[in-house]
């Protein structure tokens, strides 16, 4: 059961879905990490506040009333970081009411001190409205706030353009607010889902080698206890044989030790025509009479393999769960399809195959067919044989670079 010239090892064990590597390399090089996005929403925050801490320190107040605006700002600050924190729109309603309400206070009584030049701190308070309420009375919150800034520029003899000026700045910062808000919240959840999904790729890729290792093996192992039993048969009254059977355990025994160093380094490739003849000698060898009508050649690499294994698998079956005295193996081309056929007349009691491991076995060969486009069944026949049927497509697989199905394995260069 010598296999092929190996392929390229995978990428690694921990490996972004199938058909969305490009993507999500993409994503993670545009969007920030999410301490990044937090640090820019704190700047932002603080630019606002300093911009209002020099219009009120400009206008040439007491220096207490410059201490109370820059008390005022910080108290401001705080607030709005609480608001801007993850999950601040699911606290509780009393304590939403209660820091909006100080914030409110904090935006509208300093307005009779500094008058216009405290109006930029609506913004702050308009945004937080929308992140802390429900829709529909936010935006309506927001809008009324938006229009009261209109009032402080005309109480203070400015003119209209100045009115309209701080309206539209109140709006504007309220929106940059609940945007920069939720985009940094978009980004940590992108990047939790990144890692999740990176999760989910470490344990797709330990089920692939739990499986591969499980196609590999259980042939292979149920070979060399068969060989074993046999040999310890043959030594009393047939030597010369007896040597022959432990020349091929050491066989078997070495190329397995080459399919798990194999499966190891991430590559994979099966040779059909090899697995029937190394499944036809390992059946003669436990006196199951073998035939084997195989008038396909040429298949495509991925099906060849999952075909090979297929082979592998159902005669471990055979061997392991049956007691079979004859068993034929068949692959027939049909009209846009390969068909392998496994049937024996041992068929186990129930008509189903025991499962020594949730999810290997012939489960994982049907998973494995499904990903090529093929389907596999097994089951009781009438007259008390037992038959493992694998349908794979015909046709040759996608030009190099297009998208392939999640876990089919690739050709080789």
């Amino acid at each position: 059961m010598k296999a092929s010239a190996p392929r390229e090892p995978r990428a690694g064990l921990v490996q972004p879905p199938a058909g969305a590597g490009g993507t999500d390399t993409r994503i993670n090089q545009a969007l920030p990490g999410p301490r990044l996005a937090r640090v820019i929403l704190r700047v932002a925050l603080l630019s606002y506040l300093f911009i209002t801490a020099l219009n009120v320190i400009s206008t040439g107040l007491s220096p207490a009333a410059d201490v109370g605006a820059i008390l005022a700002l910080v108290a401001v600050f705080l607030i709005q970081l609480r608001h801007s924190a993850p999950g601040a729109g699911r606290r509780p309603g009393r304590e939403r009411f209660l820091t909006l309400g100080a914030q409110m206070l904090l935006t509208y009584l300093p307005i009779l001190v500094y008058h216009a030049q405290w109006g930029a701190l609506g913004g702050f308070l308009s945004g937080s409205l929308l992140l802390l309420l429900p829709p529909r009375p936010a935006w309506c919150l927001y809008a009324a706030v938006g229009l009261s800034m209109f009032l402080p520029p005309l109480l203070d003899g400015r003119s209209i353009v100045d009115a309209v000026y701080l309206c539209q700045s109140t709006l504007l910062t309220g929106l940059i607010v609940y945007g920069l808000t939720h985009l940094a919240e978009v980004i940590q959840e992108v990047h939790d889902a990144h890692g999740e999904l990176a999760r989910l790729a470490v344990v797709r890729e330990r089920l692939r080698f739990a499986r591969d290792l499980h196609d590999l093996l259980g042939f292979s192992l149920s070979a060399i206890t068969l060989k074993s039993e046999l040999v310890h048969r043959l030594i009393p009254l047939h030597p010369e044989r007896a040597v022959q059977e432990v020349d091929d355990i050491l066989t078997i025994s070495r190329q397995s030790l080459a399919d798990v160093r194999r499966v190891a380094s991430g590559f994979r490739n099966m040779s059909l025509a090899q697995e029937v003849t190394s499944a036809e000698s390992v059946l003669n060898a436990a006196d199951v009479t073998v035939e084997v009508e195989v008038s396909v050649r040429d298949l495509d690499r991925r099906v060849e393999n999952v075909l090979a294994a297929v082979v592998r698998e159902a005669v471990t079956n055979v061997l392991r769960h049956s007691k079979a005295a004859h068993c034929a193996i068949r692959l027939v081309a049909e009209p846009g399809t390969i068909v392998l056929s496994v049937v024996n007349d041992g068929s186990p009691a129930g008509g189903r195959v025991p499962s020594e491991h949730g999810g290997n076995g012939l489960e994982n060969l049907a998973l494995r067919l499904r990903e090529i486009g093929g389907n596999l069944t097994s089951g009781a026949l009438p007259g008390g044989t037992f038959r493992v049927r694998a349908v794979a497509p015909a046709a040759r697989p996608a030009p190099a670079g297009a998208e392939r199905p999640t876990g089919a394995v690739p050709d080789p260069p």
